[in-house]
């Protein structure tokens, strides 16, 4: 199945009000030409999931200095000074937890789980209005599992059915996310056919993804 469509029919299904996730870290890894291109349609009142918020005009971030996000839930937002100011003034949700604590809140919904135990966040801010579970005596918060409209990754390579292998930062949260969204939309910055990626390089599997689109493609 050839799942290859241009980027604009790509992010045709994402308007105002939508959730999103967006792997990478720090803008590493990310898919910056759909982020580009959801620039350009600039669709507002977004929710973003992400590992950060990226930095001032790189990989999230762009969406942040067009003030396109509503809210966004993610590990730190300190390196993006836009962000910083938006939640100062009143206009960005910052919904912060630690970074293990959400790629397993992520992992958790794409792969049926009911939540996640962890210790990260006890006895802080964190744990505010959230249960709480024992455990053989061990005290733990519940996160539950965080699930999205549409997700949008990159990897370095990827067949025209979706089948891909990251490289370095890009396997950031990308096959968790890949699971946990209604749609997925997968960036490649190369392209190959069908069977040429050994079956035991392949990192996420093409029946997690809904649509690819070529890096720098239009």
């Amino acid at each position: 199945m050839n799942k290859v469509i241009t980027v604009e029919q790509a992010i045709e299904k994402i308007n105002d009000g939508a959730t999103i996730m967006i792997s990478g870290f720090g803008g590493n890894g990310a898919p910056h030409t759909l982020i580009e291109a959801l620039v350009e349609k600039n669709v507002r009142d977004l929710t973003l999931i992400c590992n950060d918020s990226g930095t001032l005009n790189f990989g999230a971030g762009r969406l942040f200095t067009n003030k396109q996000v509503k809210k966004v839930i993610c590990s730190i937002i300190g390196p993006n000074p836009e962000s910083v100011k938006q939640q100062a003034e009143g206009t960005l949700d910052v919904e912060l937890y630690p970074q293990g604590s959400l790629a397993e809140m992520i992992r958790a919904a794409g792969y049926g789980l009911g939540g996640v135990l962890t210790k990260a966040g006890l006895g802080t801010l964190v744990e505010e209005g959230k249960q709480k579970v024992t455990v053989k005596g061990e005290e733990y918060l519940l996160e539950t599992p965080l699930k999205a409209e549409f997700a949008l990754i990159y990897a370095s390579i990827g067949d025209v059915a979706g089948n891909c292998r990251y490289y370095g930062s890009a396997h950031a949260h990308a096959p968790s996310m890949a699971a946990a969204a209604d749609y997925t939309i997968l960036e490649v910055g190369e392209l190959v056919e069908l069977g040429e990626i050994e079956p035991q390089d392949i990192h996420t599997q093409q029946v997690l993804i809904d649509a690819v689109v070529v890096k720098g493609g239009k």
